[in-house]
């Protein structure tokens, strides 16, 4: 019997994680459950666990905890499981694994279903779902991990409240196959939803080897407000200050210090180049359609 690596990262911890982690255990006796405890923990699990000889490893947690293991992974044919249990669990979404129930997450995996999808990648750091320069960043930075566990995905609206009123530096797009593109702040997306339900990228495929670019040129708190309301409607990309435009790779720049977030979490800034890695990665997930 093959033994599947579970690397959870709770969202609570004491009573409530070790909760969580036999409800895991319970699945399965193929399952081992492993914990992290800070930052960076599940991609060095990750990695070790290719070292065991795991074949299936899952992640347990949100879109930072899937952002950790699939760098963690990149380059080998690991299958990739999710059970998402985290905040934010946007990539899950994307592919259609059931959230808020885990015998149905942990039925995708045991179907066994591969997707071989892209990885794309911000100065050789991967992301799976999203990645966001400037605005989006920001608000990544500033929101406090209290600010998060006690109010969720509403702690990132107030933040944005208070980012907003800040006039951002110019960032400079490059692409390879198109002209430059110039914005206050940018959103590159491997998947169609941005936040949870909010369509983004309306043409975008996690394995089509291209990068969906949103620029956004203006950043006061009336355009912040415009540009949601225009994304809820489905119609931002169709805004006379908003640029649509995909491709494969490129570069990004500002004559000033601005934040890049991969998947929720703050990893960089710029200047940053986007592309993907040269290999595709095995995610189990439900029939496309």
């Amino acid at each position: 019997m093959k033994k599947v690596l579970v690397i959870l990262n709770p969202a609570a911890k004491s009573d409530r994680a070790r909760a969580l982690k036999e409800k895991i255990k319970a699945l399965s006796p193929r399952i081992v459950v492993r914990m992290t405890s800070a930052a960076g923990d599940a991609r060095v699990m990750a990695r070790k666990a290719l070292e065991e000889g795991f074949g299936t490893i899952v992640a347990a947690g949100g879109d930072g905890t899937v952002n950790e293991i699939a760098g963690g992974i990149a380059g080998s044919d690991a299958r990739f499981g999710i059970l998402p249990v985290g905040t934010m669990n946007v990539f899950a979404a994307e592919l259609g694994i059931p959230q808020n129930n885990l015998p149905a997450a942990w039925r995708v995996i045991e179907n066994g279903l591969l997707r071989e999808l892209d990885l794309p990648m911000a100065n050789c750091t991967p992301f799976v779902q999203l990645a966001g320069i400037g605005l989006d960043a920001e608000v990544v930075r500033l929101t406090t991990p209290e600010s998060k566990k006690s109010l969720g995905p509403v702690s990132y609206l107030l933040t944005l409240a208070q980012v907003a009123a800040v006039s951002p530096p110019t960032v400079v797009i490059d692409p390879v196959d198109s002209r430059r593109r110039e914005g206050s702040f940018v959103l590159v997306g491997n998947g169609r939803l941005y936040g949870g339900p909010f369509v983004l990228f309306k043409n975008a495929r996690p394995d089509d080897g291209l990068l969906d670019v949103l620029v956004f040129k203006n950043q006061s708190h009336w355009d912040v407000v415009r540009y949601f309301q225009a994304i809820a409607f489905g119609s931002h990309a169709d805004l006379p200050d908003v640029e649509y435009f995909q491709t494969k790779s490129m570069n990004v720049h500002s004559s000033a210090s601005v934040p890049v977030e991969l998947d929720g979490e703050l990893a960089d800034a710029l200047p940053c180049k986007f592309g993907f890695f040269p290999e595709k990665f095995f995610v189990i997930a439900p029939p496309v359609g």
